[in-house]
């Protein structure tokens, strides 16, 4: 019977947000993603002994861990926690009104009665000038229940079920005192102290393998060369200087190999390079350093090895990269199944998504040759931030999934040193793609002008501690200097670029560029040196580029599903997909571009799919524009195969009819009539947003976190105040 062995890799992580100036934690994600995901998604797996899984814990992550569980760390949100409602200022209230909602409201706000009244009664969108007045409006008890709601909805159900105390408040639900405040901020640090010992326990027991990642999660090749990038992106425009440090490089995975030591008492066997990026020169450092096996995306395999393009079922297996005397086992990621629960998953029923994920992986064991016995499927994926998207923080649907594979004869769940251990890679790599595990490049970190002056500060900062270590022998081993060279290797992390650019985007820009600048700032203020001025103007903003591009003028497209001309689009408004905006990236999607319009008759949508699809390809498929203004109405695409005509209707209030303007070619093109849409007299926008579908489940959502926001067309109307 073929069989297939299943390795799951939670990826855990969080870049330094202690500024180094002041020493005070600058967000509080480390705090709360401990309560809500580093302890349960352990800890879940008690319930489920058949089920082995192997956990990534990145050492930044582990090291504040210990700080907060030892109070030495602090963030304004927890001490705007702590203090005592009727003592707050003004511009304290503001600032928890502004930042104590900062959660996925559907899953982690509605759900809480008074959580979500609090929202109501703060707006749902309001400026900080509008906070200075709606704070007059809330009581102390008011605040003291923002306070503790923030850190209770951050609570995952794990301790809800076990823990009397969060029982008990979640029961509450609204007037709590001072006392009880106080008893859930203890609760929290303490659980940030179990963290480490659970994995220990759990990896100990044999049931977890526990890898880890270089200390501070840089991209390991470009910090080796930045002309690493070239590769796989020719005409990319890098930094204005080449950065070459791949002594940086191995310094960054040896502290982790020795952090791990102290924390798990044996040397780790695997690591996941940071945003699964690697090259020779990287393959080669780990080797040296004793890692056993590294983990990459498939798209790393397929170019490396070019032969077995073609051959999916080539990606199922472990194998050995013999590259310049190294010898290290290589596994490579399934990003379609890894990506399904990180990014669709979501919205489904989690019978359904756990019953699909079987179901994939029951075809992967089908493609396979017959009496295979080693074939090593690779899930692997974001640890902490997809939970917050699913219902039930994601207990529901790993419960269901964790039984359906406990009972499932044809697929085993692995550790993976024991699987390499019992199934010697066969096939060696010579040589491996420079890239990462997002399209195969280091585009996200790399290329774009915020990055590149981020790049070009970096080396600046570092050629003058290294110069001036060069011309002060005497205090290379003075503390001064240890904590600049660490400075520097906190900068080096991927996370500050991770938000430059126009790749990504979230209301803490600003809050990350500020520490990639104050850790190099600090590297001068440690040795008592001016600090260059440039390092005090934000790099975040030097360049804007928005995956959205608005609409300037009318346009009336042909519906005939081709791109007729030029310019029939040339005015719309386009949106890039791919682009989640936040902490997580998905690669796998239908669409590439829609590009939307409108004249005063139609509403215009073309949509552009990532790949040529096939007859066939979009069985099940449909495409969704729903409005939020107007409300309760909708329009859907049902896809059949190219150049034939696809259904749209469009439901409004319940009633639904069938529209004509509709033609999929190369391209999806419709157009809705206004007049269908039925505004109001007073209605000044139209509000929607795009899902694609398959068999009524949600595959994508975009804008990701936001919508198309339109003026009513108008013969009056001028394009000078548009929004996405």
């Amino acid at each position: 019977m073929k069989k297939i062995h299943l390795a799951f890799l939670w990826h855990q992580h969080q870049p330094m947000y202690k500024n180094p100036s002041t020493g005070v934690y600058e967000l509080p994600w480390v705090r709360l993603h401990a309560t809500k995901d580093y302890y349960d998604t352990v800890a879940i797996l008690e319930e489920f002994p058949a089920i082995k899984a192997n956990f990534n814990l990145v050492p930044s992550l582990l090291a504040q861990l210990s700080e907060y569980s030892q109070g030495i760390a602090r963030d304004r949100y927890l001490d705007l926690t702590l203090k005592v409602a009727e003592t707050l200022t003004e511009e304290e209230r503001v600032f928890i009104l502004r930042n104590f909602f900062m959660a996925n409201w559907e899953t982690m706000v509605e759900p809480y009665p008074r959580y979500a009244q609090l929202l109501e009664k703060r707006g749902r969108h309001a400026s900080v000038d509008e906070l200075r007045r709606i704070q007059t409006y809330f009581k102390p008890a008011d605040i003291r229940d923002l306070q503790v709601w923030f850190n209770l909805s951050w609570m995952d159900p794990y301790w809800r079920e076990k823990d009397s105390l969060v029982k008990s408040l979640y029961a509450k639900g609204r007037d709590f005192t001072e006392e009880e405040k106080t008893a859930l901020i203890n609760k929290q640090l303490e659980i940030c102290g179990l963290i480490a010992g659970k994995y220990k326990q759990m990896q100990d027991s044999g049931q977890i393998e526990v890898s880890t990642t270089p200390f501070y999660h840089p991209i390991l090749p470009l910090l080796c060369d930045t002309n690493n990038a070239a590769g796989a992106m020719p005409h990319a425009k890098l930094p204005r200087k080449r950065f070459q440090h791949k002594e940086d490089a191995k310094a960054q995975i040896q502290k982790a190999v020795e952090y791990y030591n102290r924390c798990f008492g044996r040397s780790p066997n695997g690591m996941w390079p940071s945003e699964g990026s690697v090259s020779d020169e990287v393959v080669t450092l780990m080797s040296d350093a004793g890692v056993k096996w590294i983990a990459t995306d498939e798209s790393i395999l397929f170019l490396s090895h070019k032969e077995i393009n073609g051959q999916r079922h080539k990606l199922y297996h472990a194998y050995n990269a013999e590259i310049q005397g190294s010898n290290v086992a290589m596994i490579f990621r399934d990003h379609a199944l890894s990506d399904a629960i990180g990014f669709i998953y979501q919205k489904w029923d989690p019978a359904a998504a756990a019953a699909d994920f079987i179901k994939k992986l029951h075809h992967i064991r089908d493609i396979m040759p017959e009496n295979t016995q080693d074939a090593l499927v690779s899930v692997i994926l974001d640890g902490e931030n997809c939970w917050e998207y699913y219902s039930n923080d994601g207990w529901d649907f790993l419960r269901k999934l964790y039984h359906a594979l406990s009972n499932d004869p044809g697929i085993e769940t692995v550790r993976v040193s024991d699987f390499i251990e019992k199934h010697a890679p066969q096939t060696t790599l010579k040589k491996i793609w420079p890239g990462s595990w997002i399209n195969a490049n280091y585009a996200i970190w790399i290329g774009h002008a915020e990055d590149n002056t981020a790049w070009d500060y970096l080396r600046e900062t570092r050629h003058y501690l290294s110069n001036y270590c060069q011309n002060h022998p005497d205090k290379a081993e003075a503390p001064e200097v240890k904590a600049a060279w660490e400075r520097i290797y906190i900068a080096e992390g991927s996370d500050w670029n991770w938000w430059y650019g126009d790749d990504h985007g979230s209301d803490n820009d600003e809050t990350f560029d500020f520490l990639f600048r104050q850790n190099l700032i600090s590297v001068y203020e440690l040795l008592r040196e001016k600090t260059p001025d440039y390092l005090h103007k934000s790099i975040k903003g030097i360049i804007h580029k928005s995956p959205t591009l608005e609409p300037i003028d009318f346009i009336t497209p042909v519906i005939d599903g081709k791109v007729t001309n030029y310019f029939e689009w040339q005015a719309a408004g386009s949106y890039k997909v791919g682009h989640s905006g936040g902490s997580m990236h998905q690669v796998d999607t239908l669409l590439d571009m829609f590009y939307y319009g409108f004249d005063l008759e139609n509403l215009y949508l073309r949509f552009d799919p990532k790949n040529e699809t096939k007859d066939g390809q979009e069985a099940g498929i449909s495409i969704k524009v729903v409005f939020l203004n107007p409300e309760n109405t909708s329009a859907e695409v049902v896809l059949g195969k190219k150049w034939d005509i696809p259904r749209l209707h469009l439901s409004a209030n319940g009633a639904s009819e069938k529209l004509e303007k509709v033609a999929y070619g190369r391209v999806l093109e419709l157009a809705i009539p206004i007049e269908k849409l039925k505004l109001t007299d007073d209605s000044k926008t139209l509000e929607f947003v795009i899902i694609v579908e398959r068999d009524g489940m949600e595959l994508e959502r975009w804008p990701y976190e936001s919508s198309v926001i339109l003026p009513k067309p108008t013969k009056e109307f001028t394009l000078k105040n548009w929004s996405v």
